[in-house]
């Protein structure tokens, strides 16, 4: 099933709420968190061998590529506000 099948009622409110890109972009920070959070309660489970009180490494690069993604798409949705803001004044 598709991203857009899946997500087709979250998708329509809010591409209703924020615009078609904006919209899309918003349910795309909700996924990347959702999938931190799954990362996160995994990284309890599966720790370092060297340092039992941490994630082990291949979570914390999965991780730390998810908070890069979400960084990315907050920006792009930073810019499109900016851009719709200044395009009604």
């Amino acid at each position: 099933m598709s991203a857009f099948e899946e997500h087709k009622e979250e998708l329509e409110k809010f591409e209703q709420m924020f615009g078609r890109e904006r919209g899309r972009l918003a349910v795309s920070l909700d996924r990347l968190t959702n999938a931190l959070v799954l990362v996160g309660q995994h990284g309890v489970y599966c720790t370092s061998q060297r340092n039992p009180t941490v994630p082990a490494m291949d979570l914390r690069i999965i991780n730390q590529e998810l908070v890069h993604a979400k960084e990315l798409v907050q920006s792009v949705m930073e810019e499109l506000r900016l851009a719709k803001q200044k395009s009604t004044n």
